[in-house]
């Protein structure tokens, strides 16, 4: 009875009472949702769509049971078809300037009205072998060889390293006596030209006292700028009055001796 008195304007904001206009079934604030439908501003059509995706597609299947076996075919509204295969592009390209067609307006209108497939997909499926193994075959991992029980208990891998190191040492002294024997001429003849010194003798040999290299002046106070005075009367007193200062500036104070004398320190 309920259905009986429904209206366009009974899943509307209004209802039965208030204006009812036109406009308000279209209106999305105003639309309330019915129970068990979908939305009518969806893209999907409300009815008779089904929503979910379709099975697939099984042979002797349990629905074939119940259909009393009587096909395959899906009763939902859409099925798998089969893909079809790339355009062959480069073999349409080709066809196009075969005909004398270079601008790119002429290839459009050329592939609109041409079409090539690629058939690399479909002679794959076709041409999939299956690898025959041989009856011998063995998978796995080879087994580990046994350990020699008989070479470990004789001692055999230390006889071996020990023949080993022999052998290398014999050839390394044939080398080295090899090299002896190409020097030893050059040896005898340097002995007998030159004779070595050793510390002891560079020791004990006289060296000659060398006077140090005088400090650095400019060349015009060398030659030309001379002492107005001369206050020490001879060389050997300028000397000796120079190391009479320097061994008493030892107890002066001063970086260059010339301060007072520092207090005994005990």
């Amino acid at each position: 009875m309920a259905a009986s008195f429904e209206t366009p304007f009974t899943y509307t904001a209004t209802g039965d009472l208030g204006c009812q206009r036109d406009t308000m079934l279209t209106n999305e604030l105003l639309l309330r949702d019915q129970l068990g439908r979908p939305k009518r501003r969806g893209y999907l059509s409300a009815d008779g769509f089904t929503f979910g995706r379709p099975n697939e597609k099984r042979d002797n299947s349990a629905g074939d049971a119940l259909r009393g076996w009587s096909g395959t075919t899906s009763s939902l509204p859409f099925h798998h078809q089969e893909k079809k295969a790339e355009r062959d592009f480069m073999s349409l390209n080709r066809a196009a300037v075969q005909a004398g067609l270079v601008t790119a307006p002429e290839h459009y209108e050329f592939r609109a009205t041409h079409d090539v497939r690629r058939r690399a997909s479909g002679e794959e499926k076709k041409r999939t072998r299956v690898r025959r193994i041989p009856p011998t075959m063995v998978f796995g991992i080879s087994t580990r060889p046994s350990t020699p029980i008989f070479d470990l208990l004789e001692h055999k891998y230390q006889d071996r390293w020990q023949q080993q190191r022999r052998q290398q040492e014999l050839a390394k002294k044939q080398e080295d006596s090899k090299r002896r024997s190409h020097t030893a001429p050059l040896l005898r003849k340097q002995h007998s030209r030159a004779v070595y010194n050793t510390r002891a003798s560079l020791l004990k040999t006289y060296q000659n006292p060398v006077d140090p290299a005088p400090l650095w002046q400019m060349p015009r106070f060398t030659r030309n700028a001379r002492p107005h005075l001369q206050t020490f009367r001879s060389a050997r007193d300028r000397g000796e009055a120079f190391a009479h200062f320097e061994h008493d500036g030892i107890s002066r104070k001063g970086n260059l001796g010339h301060g007072v004398y520092e207090t005994a320190k005990s």
